[in-house]
């Protein structure tokens, strides 16, 4: 199946201490579906980084 995920269950996914829920992240990690994520999503990453207002410590585990 195809799923568009959100800019927060995406940054969520990607943390240790998160808030996305289980069946949420029983979805991403099912390799029979096709995960995607906005450009929009990677847009509004870049600007609250930009703005300070977001800091992602290990950026390489975001791609």
């Amino acid at each position: 199946m195809k799923y568009l995920i959100d800019t927060h269950t995406f940054l969520w996914f990607n943390e240790i201490n998160s808030e996305i829920s289980n069946k949420a992240k029983e979805i991403i990690e099912n390799i029979e579906n096709e995960i995607y994520i906005s450009i929009a999503s990677l847009w509004e990453i870049s600007i609250k980084v930009n703005l300070g207002k977001l800091f992602i410590n290990n950026v390489l585990n975001l791609f």
